[in-house]
């Protein structure tokens, strides 16, 4: 399970990890990046969703079907 982390850095920014969670334990942690600004926040969010959709399996492959 991959979920997003934001803490508050020792330079006062906000920090954003995507974090990968295996039998309730942190097995991997992925540093998206650290922002100051609400903006600068937002876009490193993004990006972290970005990252855990693009591991995500796709539940029906409807492309064999178009034609």
């Amino acid at each position: 399970m991959a979920y997003i982390r934001k803490f508050e850095t020792g330079s006062g920014a906000t920090g954003v990890q995507v974090c990968y969670k295996e039998k309730g334990r942190v097995v991997k942690t992925v540093h998206v990046g650290s922002a100051k600004s609400e903006v600068a926040l937002k876009k490193l969010m993004k990006k972290a969703q970005g990252i855990i959709d693009a591991e995500k399996q796709p539940l029906f492959n409807l492309k064999k079907y178009d034609k």
